[in-house]
């Protein structure tokens, strides 16, 4: 798989993984929790509800959230499209924030008061998207549990909800929840599409940035098909084919065939076993048919090219290509 038609997955995943990294490095992660005491509700820094969308806390989310956007993500985008998957993107993960700041302005007495898994929420809103549009290729069992070639990315969204309980839960169904809202098209988000003017700037300025989309390149050799190689081949099949059926092998310095040389001396009587095979298959009624008198040059030119091999065989298989 590739990111043919994926523009906007591929750009998300670098992003991500970038910004994460980027904060690792330079040891500035506690700027992208989402913290309701005191950062919100003391502080005032709202601009955590922006910066917390940007990067993962650890590399295990990253990981696992880059297997289940490539995996998921690029089928997602690819049955939306680019623009109406940007616009899927935008609304969920405005959708996500004002359920996730929701969440904790009822639920901080419970113990939740933070949330610092990133955009974590967005990837399960993709997950939904998945597993309602997309349908399955192939199913089998484990242990007589029926599954499908879905169900990978199934368990690895759920290693990442309950990687750490309770507020990772919470994040997984804010996330399936955007998703549903989406779908259910509650005041028109499903309709919203960026403007124009966002798309073609990015198009000129992002998107180089990206990369190439090209799918991966499938091996296409092709062999110049001329009578010699069609005869060779046609040889080779019949020269293997009574190896098998024969009981015994005409020498080589047996006489050639009438049809070739003219001659008064008859081939070899063939073997009960050859002519009952030729009634079965049918080759005997083909034989009697009309067969075409191959030239001098061509037995010659496939005798060169298999020494090895009758020239009865020669003779019968250019007789019948």
């Amino acid at each position: 798989m590739s990111f043919e038609n994926a523009a906007i997955t591929k750009g998300l995943m670098i992003t991500l993984a970038l910004t994460s990294i980027f904060a690792g490095l330079f040891d500035i992660k506690h700027y992208f929790h989402l913290q309701l005491t005191p950062h919100l509700s003391r502080h005032h820094q709202y601009w955590r509800l922006i910066t917390h969308l940007l990067a993962f806390p650890n590399s295990s989310d990253l990981f696992l959230s880059e297997l289940i956007l490539y995996n998921v993500g690029v089928h997602v985008e690819r049955q939306f499209g680019s623009i109406k998957y940007a616009s899927f993107t935008f609304v969920s993960l405005l959708v996500a924030t004002l359920l996730e700041l929701s969440t904790l302005l009822l639920f901080h007495r419970a113990g939740l008061n933070q949330f610092a898994f990133g955009p974590t929420a967005l990837v399960f809103s993709i997950l939904y998207q998945y597993s309602r549009i997309v349908p399955p290729v192939y199913t089998y069992r484990v242990f007589n549990v029926p599954l499908n070639n879905k169900s990978m990315n199934y368990l690895l969204a759920f290693q990442l909800a309950i990687s750490r309980p309770l507020s990772s839960i919470a994040v997984a169904c804010i996330g399936v929840m955007t998703g549903q809202i989406y779908r259910s098209d509650i005041a028109g988000l499903n309709t919203y599409r960026l403007p124009s003017m966002l798309v073609n700037w990015a198009q000129s300025f992002v998107g180089p940035f990206i990369g190439s989309l090209r799918p991966p390149r499938r091996t296409n050799r092709a062999y110049p098909e001329d009578i010699a190689a069609i005869a060779a081949r046609l040889a080779n099949a019949i020269g293997q084919n009574q190896e098998v059926i024969t009981t015994a092998r005409t020498p080589r310095t047996a006489a050639p065939s009438p049809l070739t040389t003219g001659s008064n001396e008859t081939p070899p009587a063939p073997s009960v076993m050859r002519e009952w095979v030729d009634e079965l298959t049918g080759r005997a009624d083909r034989a009697n048919a009309g067969l075409r008198v191959p030239t001098e040059s061509e037995i010659s030119n496939l005798t060169s090219m298999f020494p090895s091999m009758d020239r009865q065989v020669i003779v019968g298989a250019l007789q019948r290509r």
